[in-house]
């Protein structure tokens, strides 16, 4: 924990206009922080109806889809929906093949198995479909790089409609009979960012002319795979999650209800957390072990019995996903042989499942901090799952290392690639290399949003009104904030093995408690009476009828005023919010003064000039000391900083109120 790197904002954003708007203190805070200042801006993120929905025929080709189906359905055609095997796939073949059902027609679906058949269109489906006697195939989040395959359908006279959220290959559009995407180029559609699931309720939208009753009967599995897929929660998008939400708590599918309340998972309030990380890997892990069938048919079934049996399925299928990543994690950490990796991980075995390096690259990625690429061996060839880390961009890495694979493909964060037996060592080589060229700046472990100056910000009715910012996600994160120099009043150990913390801060005369789950006092080398630096999401707390708010804690460590005075001895204005409570005193320049006295030579290093700090003094003080001598020109420095500074005589009297560090000091 000490090692960590934490970014604290200790700039006071101007949340005065959202203020004045009836925006609560906190949020206005936060909302400015994030960049959200006026009334205008807060209240399209904060209040979101109907109106938040783009006519679907803004989106390119939407006209010669709706036809298209149209048709279809008068015609009384065999159609199938053709989708993928993550969970934005899965949502988006039941959403489209429920509803093509509902209007009589004779509607199957196909995801390709992702170990034999891989991710997307291919030719030998599209022949087996066309010889069922299907005469259209609709795409959902696949389809949109399959240039060939839809050049194949035309060959043997199947129509193809692709619907699809992904990136096009060099700007090439697939030829089919109709091709919406709203990543299409110069597609004019404003919300670019729709899942796979959010594209094909666009389609249905657009042949009934009436979202909203879509949206009430499907907003269910529109807020999952939209969560799933993790596409940014703002706008058009945080609409439908936020619908989705509450049909989930209200009224949701029976395999929605049985997996809510499967025998062994605590009932809980849905949010896009519980989707993300409880409903969504169940729903996943029968894709990655190639039985999407039984999530397709758990969300397809009418019959609550018929889903409380595919809902234990699909949690036995998750608890054998767990136990082959365990077990891959495992055999990647007895390779690196407890060596910490000082550059990308590359890991290679036979016998790794396909379907779950993935995981185990994402986990070792985190780990680390490396990017990751773990890599199934299967003979002479090998597959392999590629995780980034950071700002490194693994698909420009994997591209300079195209001569030594067999193909690639992905994007920044996350890709796959091919790749023969003997080349794997020299690609380990290669990509290392690649990385110590562009070695990306490293990321803060804790990002936090907001410094808390005042315990008054953390009233009930504050942290209340932070709910409104639901629900989270990408582009829309739960908010962390930090206290800093703060005493601890106590600090123990709670749970079976006193595995968890708990704790208190005595904050501005005022008590708060403190819950830091998997963090032992011993872990964080901290007790009671320590000063401590807090990062932490406030949540009320109601316990026998007693209401507080509680600080759910992300990070906690000694603090250390490092990272503070480096900002003021570098003279940085907007540091000076946070370093308040250290407004120096006219008796701390008299002590400083006389302690050095004229020409006395500061350091060069913020260590050595600390070490100098008096004792009874705070560094941060000390500190500010310093850079108000320096503006008053009682200490000259060749480079604009206080560092390596000589204290300068004067003959006439020098007014230190005068100077702008103090004023704006005292005015805070």
């Amino acid at each position: 924990m000490a090692d960590q790197i934490w970014k604290i904002p200790y700039s006071r954003p101007d949340s005065s206009a959202l203020e004045a708007a009836g925006v609560a203190p906190l949020l206005a805070a936060l909302l400015a922080a994030r960049g959200i200042v006026t009334a205008e801006e807060a209240n399209r993120l904060l209040h979101t109806g109907p109106e938040n929905l783009h006519d679907p025929f803004e989106m390119m080709g939407m006209q010669a889809a709706r036809d298209r189906i149209l048709s279809a359905i008068h015609s009384n055609e065999k159609v199938t929906v053709y989708g993928d095997y993550d969970v934005d796939g899965i949502t988006s073949t039941c959403l489209l093949t429920d509803w093509l059902r509902s209007c009589g027609l004779d509607c199957g679906w196909y995801i390709p198995d992702r170990n034999d058949e891989g991710y997307g269109l291919n030719t030998s489906a599209l022949q087996k479909l066309k010889d069922a006697g299907n005469s259209l195939v609709i795409t959902v989040d696949c389809g949109i790089t399959a240039v060939e395959e839809a050049r194949f359908a035309r060959e043997i006279d199947l129509d193809l409609l692709i619907t699809d959220h992904h990136e096009c290959q060099n700007g090439r559009i697939p030829d089919a009979c109709a091709v919406i995407d709203p990543k299409r180029p110069n597609d004019p559609y404003p919300n670019p960012q729709l899942a796979g699931v959010g594209v094909a309720f666009k389609l249905i939208s657009a042949c009934t002319g009436n979202p909203v009753a879509i949206l009430d009967r499907y907003a269910d599995l529109i807020a999952v795979g939209t969560i799933a897929d993790v596409m940014p929660l703002t706008g058009e998008n945080r609409f439908l999650v936020k619908r989705g939400l509450e049909k989930l708590e209200k009224n949701p599918r029976p395999g929605f209800y049985a997996m809510l309340n499967e025998p062994g998972y605590v009932p809980r309030k849905p949010n896009s957390g519980f989707v993300g990380f409880t409903l969504a890997p169940r729903m996943n892990a029968a894709g990655r072990l190639g039985q999407t069938e039984k999530a397709e048919e758990l969300l397809l079934t009418d019959d609550p019995a018929e889903a409380a049996r595919l809902t234990a399925e699909l949690s036995e299928l998750n608890r054998e996903r767990q136990k082959i990543e365990t077990e891959i994690w495992r055999a990647a950490q007895k390779q690196l042989k407890d060596r910490t990796p000082t550059g990308p991980i590359v890991l290679a075995a036979d016998g790794w499942h396909q379907g779950v390096i993935g995981i185990a690259a994402s986990r070792l990625a985190e780990q680390y901090g490396y990017p990751t690429v773990m890599i199934c061996l299967n003979g002479e060839n090998g597959k392999g799952s590629c995780r980034s880390y950071g700002d490194f961009n693994l698909y420009q890495a994997l591209y300079a290392c195209r001569d030594l694979l067999d193909g690639f493909g992905g994007h920044a964060l996350a890709a796959g690639l091919t790749i023969h037996r003997d080349s794997v060592d020299r690609f380990r080589e290669a990509l290392c290399h690649y990385y110590e060229e562009h070695r990306p700046e490293p990321l803060p472990d804790i990002c936090c949003d907001l410094l808390i100056r005042s315990s008054a910000m953390l009233s009930i009715d504050n942290v209340e009104a932070l709910d409104l910012l639901e629900p989270y996600g990408n582009a829309n994160p739960k908010p962390v904030f930090c206290i800093c120099d703060i005493p601890l009043l106590s600090a123990y150990g709670v749970g079976s093995e006193k595995q968890h913390l708990k704790y208190s801060i005595d904050f501005d005369g005022n008590r708060f408690d403190g819950i830091f789950f998997g963090k032992s006092r011993e872990k964080l080398g901290i007790q009671a009476g320590d000063r401590v630096d807090i990062a932490f999401t406030p949540q009320v707390n109601e316990y026998l009828g007693n209401r507080s708010v509680q600080l759910n804690t992300i990070a906690l460590r000694p603090h250390s005023p490092d990272e503070l005075c480096r900002r003021i001895m570098e003279k940085d204005p907007h540091v000076l919010w946070a370093a308040g409570p250290f407004t120096p005193e006219r008796s701390d320049f008299v002590r400083l003064w006389r302690l050095f006295g004229p020409r006395f030579q500061l350091a060069a290093s913020l260590h050595e000039i600390l070490n100098h700090c008096p004792p009874e003094m705070a560094p941060e003080r000390y500190c500010l000391c310093l850079a108000v001598f320096s503006e008053a020109g009682l200490i000259n420095s060749s480079d604009g900083t206080v560092y390596s500074g000589t204290f300068v005589p004067k003959s006439e009297k020098v007014d230190l109120d005068a100077t702008n560090i103090l004023k704006t000091l005292r005015n805070l």
